[in-house]
């Protein structure tokens, strides 16, 4: 029997830590951190996904600001929006739910942002920095939620041949980088991969983000393998990952669940990425702060 990676308690702990870290500051005089949400349109895993962030900032203390545009938006408008919210120093981080309706360039929108406020760490510089290794950039959530969760469980990386399945801008991509970063070897797979399977198998530590319910079969992962799904599906009314976590589980070591695994995590990892913009903003009057 695997053991289950419970991102949910996890989370849980971190939010409170977070929590204490929050009203250290505001107990002593300064403003809480603030996180501006922009969701475009009426898509309904999208408001899901913007409540969910901002019932977690709520919950920590941190001030969440809601803007929530028609569909129809121009461009132009929702930049405008992103330049105020720049140049705003009440605002510490800003995040633009994604997908954006098709007429908005989702390039333009995230490179207007100020890499100091991407929370979500999708600006090229931030990019950069992950690339480059160099820990001030703010790492994208799910690929740092992924990382805080293989720590606490005391899973090695190092040395270890990581496969990651989808290649997408939001999970695979950067999370490839920070597993290198990590020292592990990368192999990432993705549509045009000719055989999966193959690859998949020699995995110590698979990690699939396609959305495609129950990609990953029991003969697809070695015995003893991690196996960490970061996908979410709705199948039959019910919630579902890329695993088939019930046959799978009793081959993996260990094994994250859906829903209660990545997700909780992702959104713990805004929250730290939030808080640590904050904490630059005002580093030069926290650090006379005394604990």
């Amino acid at each position: 029997m695997s053991v289950i990676l419970d991102g949910k308690s996890l989370s849980q702990k971190i939010r409170e830590e977070i929590k204490r870290e929050v009203e250290s500051f505001t107990n002593r005089g300064f403003r809480a951190p603030s996180l501006a949400v922009i969701l475009v349109g009426e898509d309904p895993a999208s408001k899901v996904y913007v409540n969910n962030k901002r019932k977690a900032c709520e919950s920590v203390g941190i001030k969440s600001l809601f803007y929530h545009l028609p569909e129809d938006t121009e461009e132009e408008k929702l930049l405008g929006l992103i330049y105020e919210l720049n140049n705003n120093d009440e605002v510490d981080g800003i995040l633009v739910q994604l997908p954006l309706p098709k007429h908005i360039d989702q390039t333009k929108v995230i490179l207007s942002i100020n890499p100091e406020k991407d929370v979500d760490g999708f600006h090229p510089e931030n990019m950069g920095k992950l690339v480059g290794q160099i820990e001030e950039g703010f790492i994208p959530c799910t690929p740092l939620g992924i990382d805080i969760l293989l720590k606490h469980y005391g899973i090695e990386v190092q040395g270890k041949d990581v496969v990651i399945v989808g290649a997408g801008f939001i999970v695979g991509r950067p999370l490839s980088l920070l597993m290198l970063w990590r020292n592990a070897t990368i192999t990432v797979c993705h549509i045009y991969t000719k055989d999966l399977k193959k690859h998949t198998l020699q995995a110590d530590i698979l990690i699939s983000a396609t959305g495609v319910p129950h990609l990953i079969k029991e003969d697809m992962v070695k015995e003893g393998a991690v196996v960490i799904d970061v996908g979410i599906s709705k199948v039959e009314g019910k919630i579902v990952g890329d695993v088939d976590f019930e046959r799978v589980k009793e081959k993996a070591s260990a094994i994250t669940p859906v829903p209660g695994g990545v997700g909780p995590m992702t959104v713990t990892a805004l929250l730290l990425n939030t808080l640590k913009a904050y904490k630059r903003r005002f580093s030069h009057l926290i650090s006379t702060i005394k604990p």
